[in-house]
């Protein structure tokens, strides 16, 4: 094949391919426009989007009430950095913090972040509030976890793909099987007043949409106010209507002590990301002691108290839970010898094959019109954006039969 003969999109994706590094392996999809549920590519054919970046474009592709607070922000001031003040950072901060109903809000960008942030700030809270001695704080997170790739971060991974090869590993973090309140409680009590606290994801989601036992979320909350420690709930992924609540925890009724969010926070538009919690714990930093330059800038903030403003109609959570049933109805009736398991809650599905690689389906469902990805072998992963309607979802899930009875 040479360069005369390559479609468009082959030869953007062999620029891309000697150009960048490999950390990611794509589908052989080049997207050139997208709106709703559904993108277009650089050849003119179009896919319904099942998994919206991640869950960041909730809202859908360029949803118009965001893009307009988008326009609006870009014709007046992009970037101040915090050294000074804006107009939309005090009511983003605020009308995030009434959303999570808690007080304070530290902005960010990425996910990642937000998650760095926590860390800092638990074990910081550890030394001056819990009287923890220097250097000894330690964290617990739970085996499956995806909390982002930093060099911190992946010192508690137990993903080898991501962990492999990028040691040495940041001391510091404890790691216990996800939903066993048991294995958690003999760490807790090893570390004693050591323990700052417990990350975890409220549905694991790069895992395989992964839902705990039911009591586990509550059994969490449980164990770490009876020993003095912070339940830090990553709803990155699960949070802002994914699983038919503005927030996973609320499945079990609990509350944690602070909530990291990020993803669906920016409406697919630009990265923002948050650690959402109560003065006590957000008020330790003082200035000087954690920061970033786009955190918290006057576009973010602008988008994200659109986003705000939609979740707080409910509608969107409202979507989630009803065509969420509807989407895990259709994988139940799915044939039981090529589906080995399903997972999920909310607009959010785990689908675990036999006999096929995730990829494998995959490349099918993208020959058929529809975007998925791939995970762990033998999964994939389905997060449409909470606007998708009930007749694209019907025929998504005729698309996924077919590709599997081929």
């Amino acid at each position: 094949m040479t360069i005369d003969t390559m479609t468009r999109s082959e030869r953007l994706r062999a620029q891309a391919e000697a150009h960048s590094a490999h950390n990611y392996k794509p589908l052989p999809v080049v997207i050139a426009e997208a709106e709703g549920s559904w993108v277009t590519d650089v050849e003119g054919r179009r896919y319904l989007d099942m998994l919206a970046a991640y869950s960041a474009i909730n809202f859908g592709h360029r949803h118009p009430r965001l893009v307009e607070a988008a326009r609006r922000q870009l014709d007046k001031v992009t970037l101040v950095s915090r050294a000074f003040d804006h107009e939309h950072f005090g009511p983003f901060c605020a009308e995030l913090a009434d959303l999570a109903g808690m007080e304070m809000v530290l902005p960010m960008n990425t996910g990642a972040e937000a998650v760095e942030t926590a860390i800092k700030v638990a074990r910081k809270w550890g030394y001056e509030v819990k009287g923890v001695p220097a250097d000894q704080a330690v964290i617990v997170a739970f085996g499956g976890n995806f909390h982002g790739r930093t060099t911190t971060i992946i010192s508690f991974s137990t993903d080898e793909d991501a962990r492999g090869g990028f040691g040495p590993y940041t001391p510091g973090f404890r790691v216990v099987d996800y939903g066993d309140l048991d294995a958690l409680a003999a760490v807790a009590d090893e570390l004693g007043d050591r323990l700052v606290a417990v990350l975890v994801e409220p549905v694991q989601g790069e895992a395989g949409v992964i839902v705990p036992p039911p009591g586990f979320l509550a059994g969490v909350r449980r164990l770490c106010s009876e020993r003095g420690a912070l339940m830090i709930a990553d709803e990155i992924q699960s949070g802002l209507g994914r699983t038919g609540t503005t927030f996973a925890c609320e499945h079990e009724n609990v509350v944690p002590d602070a909530y990291l969010l990020g993803k669906a926070l920016g409406g697919g538009i630009v990265p923002v990301s948050a650690m959402v919690s109560s003065r006590d714990i957000l008020g330790v930093l003082q200035p000087g002691q954690h920061g970033s330059t786009f955190g918290g800038n006057p576009l973010a903030c602008a988008v994200g108290r659109e986003v705000i403003a939609m979740l707080q109609t409910g509608e969107y959570q409202q979507r989630s839970a009803e065509l969420g049933a509807r989407l895990h109805q259709g994988l139940a009736a799915l044939p039981p010898t090529v589906v080995e398991r399903v997972h999920g809650r909310g607009l959010w599905a785990g689908i675990e094959f036999t006999g096929l690689t995730g990829r494998q389906v995959c490349e099918r469902l993208a020959a058929r019109g529809l975007l998925a990805k791939d995970t762990h072998g033998n999964a994939i992963r389905l997060a449409p954006p909470l606007v998708i309607t009930g007749e694209e979802l019907d025929w998504a899930l005729g698309q996924l039969r077919d590709a599997l009875a081929g």
